[in-house]
């Protein structure tokens, strides 16, 4: 049976140190009790009860966790569909994880090498609602032998980066991932499926929009077989495949010109996310 893990005081910094941790101090008791909005969505009267029978679980399994922020809890709770029980699960899980996997606190740049050196992942622009923009190219990916976990490392690096620009009243980013080029070479299907895993499992309800661009059709048979089973429902909704002689249309619908990349048409240079 799986002991209920206690987290001491000493160690609350190391563990929530991460973009998903984020408690103002002159904010931190009204948020807990939903009193404050933000500009973030407001809680209905079932999911305000929800998140006091999350908070409940959680805190009779460990004191501490009543200084989890308001926002966090909710993003697990929206990801379980409003089952408490369910959420308080994900969560715990989230906490282990990230203890083990994020030793301190965060990835640095130097874990990630192998990844970096690909130059396949840019953070630069914002849409309409401020929100960052994450821009991967596929033809750039390349499996790593030598170190399986370091993808998984970069991912976490990506993310973290991604979640630390998202603006007040904003909990959540855009992804545009181009297709173009890519071939046998490229694949790597248990590393997209982990990457997918850490998306869904601890960056919950993070994940705005995710634009496929440039896709060939021989990708889609590998779409449907290999990775539609593993995505859930909330976030399968948040996959649009673009058309072609759509795309800089389609984009512009949630991005200005002014904040999309020079290559689809709009006015800015590539930022690699190690440099954003």
């Amino acid at each position: 049976m799986e002991r209920n893990i206690t987290l001491k005081k000493e160690e609350e910094e190391e563990i929530f140190y991460s973009p998903e941790r984020v408690i103002m101090e002159e904010e931190k008791d009204d948020r807990n009790n939903g009193a404050i909005n933000n500009g973030y969505d407001e809680c209905s009267v079932e999911e305000e009860k929800k998140l006091n029978h999350m908070r409940a679980i959680l805190q009779n399994q460990d004191p501490a966790c009543k200084e989890l922020d308001h926002l966090m809890l909710r993003r697990f709770l929206r990801a379980r569909d409003l089952d408490a029980e369910k959420a308080c699960a994900m969560f715990i899980k989230y906490l282990k994880w990230r203890q083990t996997f994020v030793l301190k606190g965060f990835i640095s740049a130097s874990e990630v090498r192998n990844e970096i050196a690909q130059n396949k992942l840019f953070m630069q622009g914002k849409d309409k609602k401020g929100r960052p923009i994450l821009v991967g190219f596929a033809a750039r990916h390349f499996a790593c032998k030598e170190d399986a976990d370091e993808l998984r490392r970069y991912v976490v690096f990506t993310l973290d980066k991604l979640c630390s620009r998202i603006p007040d009243g904003e909990e959540k980013f855009i992804v545009i991932g181009d297709l173009q080029g890519i071939g046998y070479c490229n694949k790597d299907i248990r590393g997209c499926i982990a990457a997918l895993s850490i998306l869904q499992d601890y960056y919950p309800e993070r994940l705005e929009k995710l634009f496929l661009i440039h896709v060939p059709y021989i990708f889609m048979t590998a779409w449907k077989i290999c990775f539609y089973p593993f995505i859930d429902k909330s976030n399968n909704k948040k996959i649009v495949f673009v058309k072609n002689k759509k795309l800089k249309a389609t984009l512009m619908e949630d991005i200005d010109e002014s904040e999309l990349l020079e290559i689809y048409g709009g006015q800015l240079q590539m930022v690699p996310i190690q440099d954003a």
